[in-house]
Order: structure tokens, then C-alpha cells, then sequence
């Protein structure tokens, strides 16, 4: 399994805005994602680092894998 990289809040959400999931607001130091057909929100934190685990979380419940995600970043 790759390596899961290092990224500011920001930088996630770009790249989940990448896989059709859209922001629909930011509350304090969290931003809220939405996707149509899921009935999941993720609230990615506004941190200047992502901790590994909580980025595995958002990935599993958006359904995405290491992989996907990875591709999207590029």
C-alpha cells in the first residue's frame, strides 16, 4: 500500500474537490465536504498538517482509495 503524503487542510480539500466532492461551508477550523449520492459529510480540519489517521478516515468514508486519491493529486 503506498504512503499515505503529508498536507495542509487546504491541500485535502483540493484534492477531494478534484474528486467531485464540493465545500459547503467551513465552520471555526473545520471545512464541510458534500458529494451528491452519498449520504456522508467530511469535515476535513483547516490545520497546517494532517494527521495520517485522520486522513485514512476521510478517505474510507468517502469510499476512496490510497491510490485514487493519490492520482488525484497530481
Amino acid at each position: 500500500m503506498p504512503k499515505l503524503p503529508v498536507l495542509s487542510g487546504r491541500e485535502t480539500v483540493q484534492v477531494f474537490e478534484r474528486l467531485g466532492w464540493e465545500v459547503v461551508r467551513q465552520r471555526g477550523s473545520h471545512i464541510i465536504l458534500v458529494k451528491k449520492g452519498y449520504n456522508v459529510t467530511l469535515s476535513v480540519p483547516d490545520h497546517k498538517e494532517i494527521a495520517k489517521g485522520t486522513l485514512r478516515k476521510l478517505l474510507s468514508l468517502s469510499g476512496i482509495s490510497v491510490e485514487e486519491f493519490l492520482d488525484a493529486m497530481k
